[in-house]
């Protein structure tokens, strides 16, 4: 994998983002939270911290008005000094004649650079400006009585991060030269602008991301919040809707001022077959990297992850944090990695909003309920699993994206009932609904939209995003019509490799979608402005009250503009 990439993101809802961001202040009940987040290592750090940046404003005082200022003594004193003549020479007297002898370039003897610690400050000002007096400094220019003008620079800072109620938030992961951070980009639509609102620095690199509104027991009502899980074992929940956080409203897993366990090497020693003793799961946290997470409205204080240490882990949000796992599986798919997990988020009030789905490294695409996850059901694939989706408008239907590349539809309730463990070889025989065979290569992304029944997106290693229209015959007025699976986009969007792609949550913009990849960058699709797809989905959208927009200009395409490209363009 590239060191340069965007490897997930995820929407805010829109409406959900405060309108009105706040900027992060470290006070002494800040200092307090974070000291019981992290353990009592991480207070004592703050504390350090916080003493060698404060700074006493009495320290600021006026320049003294001296008559001496710029002085560094009475005139004569330096007459022990040597001498130097216009030619920058040396005088040494031989034989009562005064010859001039050029000078050592490299002897700074005459500046007595090896007395400088010993001379005493005189308290007057010196350097460029010795000969000003009478200035004085004023900590903000409202003290100013020069500046009539005045400005209110905390107005104009909140009037710089206001945020108005037509702006979608996307948040997206992302690595460049060893830097990790979460990006919060601003889509306003009626604009087609894109822009970068404020960034969160990581400590590790970021594998996944999932948006929820529950953070803690202090969460009173809902927010905006960020789930993160990196190459770290615990995963942390920021605040979104905070400017220049230092510190997560929530730790899931071991608190970061106690030691993580490490692998360990073992066998021969010798550097071929030097293998490494990885540390043994457990059910209070994970033990190494969080491959994925998933958040669901309809049980908004649960969140589950999937983990390269082979378990599943749900985590009940209610709790004090550092928290441990509320539940935790870890033989769901045989002790092999888990590769993806999620929510069943369609199915609100019924048994199946407790659904779940899980993929792991043996091939085994899961189905299974987080009362019971012993009784799931299942399917073998014929390749690695990339991606898996919840089908919206089928509650008991879901998605698979393989690395050779195909899709696969399955119905749930046509999979086989046994019991899938470690040791058990049972398992479905059931054939897939369709296949779309979409991309040369793995296809690493997938998302099914939740406006418009049958329509797909996918992303792939071959760097195209494709469009699909499935139309099914359960949908259709014409009786006996077969369903009809059919390409009505592809892009190119210069993403390089695509690792993710996801559509708009907000129904004003059902077919708008955005993606990213291993060039770093992010790409803001409007499909609808594709004669292809309007032609397929506006009738379909139609039939739900709502209309397609207007062609946008460039196809639809919307990133963020380079300064340097904008001067180059001038």
């Amino acid at each position: 994998m590239s060191g340069t990439l965007i490897s997930s993101l995820t929407w805010v809802p829109r409406g959900k983002a405060a309108l009105q961001p706040k900027r992060y202040t470290l006070d002494e009940d800040e200092i307090q939270r974070v000291g019981k987040l992290g353990g009592p290592g991480v207070l004592q750090k703050l504390r350090e911290e916080m003493e060698g940046l404060d700074v006493d404003p009495d320290a600021w005082e006026d320049v003294e008005d001296d008559e001496g200022a710029g002085s560094s003594g009475s005139e004569g004193e330096g007459d022990e000094d040597v001498k130097m003549d216009e030619e920058d020479g040396e005088d040494v007297e031989m034989d009562g004649e005064k010859e001039v002898k050029p000078s050592d370039p490299n002897d700074l003897s005459a500046f007595k650079m090896d007395e400088y610690d010993n001379e005493q400050s005189t308290g007057m000002a010196m350097g460029a400006f010795a000969n000003v007096k009478g200035l004085a400094f004023y900590r903000d220019n409202n003290e100013d009585p020069y500046i009539t003008l005045k400005e209110d620079d905390d107005e104009l800072e909140r009037d710089e991060l206001e945020l108005r109620p037509t702006d979608s938030i996307l948040i997206t992961a992302r690595t460049t030269s060893d830097l990790s951070s979460l990006d919060f980009h601003v889509y306003d639509e009626p604009e087609e602008n894109l822009y970068v609102h404020h960034d969160l620095m990581l400590p590790s690199f970021p594998l996944c991301v999932e948006w929820l509104d529950f953070a803690g027991p202090s969460s009173t009502k809902p927010g905006s919040y960020v789930a993160v899980g990196t190459f770290d074992p615990s995963i942390e929940i920021w605040d979104a809707d905070l400017i220049d956080g230092l510190y997560p409203t929530a730790i899931l897993g071991p608190s970061p001022s106690l030691e993580k366990p490490e692998a360990k090497p073992k066998g021969t020693g010798k550097k071929k077959r030097r293998q490494l003793i990885q540390p043994e799961s457990n059910d209070q946290h994970h033990v190494q990297p969080v491959l994925s997470l998933s958040w669901t409205p309809n049980h908004r204080h649960l969140l589950l992850s999937g983990s390269a240490d082979g378990t599943v882990k749900l985590w009940d949000l209610t709790r004090d944090s550092p928290m441990p796992a509320a539940k935790s599986w870890g033989n769901l798919h045989g002790g092999d990695k888990v590769q993806a997990v999620e929510w069943n988020k369609s199915a609100q009030g019924s048994g199946l909003d407790k659904a779940v789905l899980s993929a792991g490294y043996d091939r085994v695409v899961r189905v299974w309920d987080s009362r019971a996850a012993d009784q799931g059901i299942g399917i073998k694939v014929a390749s690695d699993v990339e991606t898996i989706r919840w089908d919206p408008w089928q509650p008991h239907s879901f998605y698979v994206s393989l690395e050779n590349g195909l899709i696969l539809s399955y119905d749930s309730r046509t999979l086989s009932s046994s019991t899938i463990t470690p040791d058990s070889t049972a398992l479905s025989t059931a054939k897939p609904k369709y296949t779309i065979s979409a991309h040369d290569g793995a296809a690493s992304a997938l998302d099914i939209n939740p406006h418009i029944r049958g329509c797909i997106v996918t992303g792939g290693m071959d760097k195209t995003l494709k469009i699909w229209n499935v139309t099914d015959e359960e949908t259709e007025d014409v009786q006996g019509r077969k369903r009809e699976i059919s390409m009505v986009a592809s892009r190119d969007l210069g993403l390089g490799k695509v690792f993710t792609a996801k559509f708009s949550p907000d129904p004003e913009t059902p077919l708008t979608l955005a993606a990213g990849g291993s060039k770093a960058i992010v790409q803001i699709w409007d499909v609808a402005s594709n004669a292809g797809a309007r032609k397929a989905f506006a009738q379909r959208l139609r039939k739900h009250g709502r209309e397609l927009g207007e062609i946008k200009k460039g196809g639809g395409i919307v990133g963020i503009v380079d300064d340097d490209e904008d001067d180059e363009d001038e």
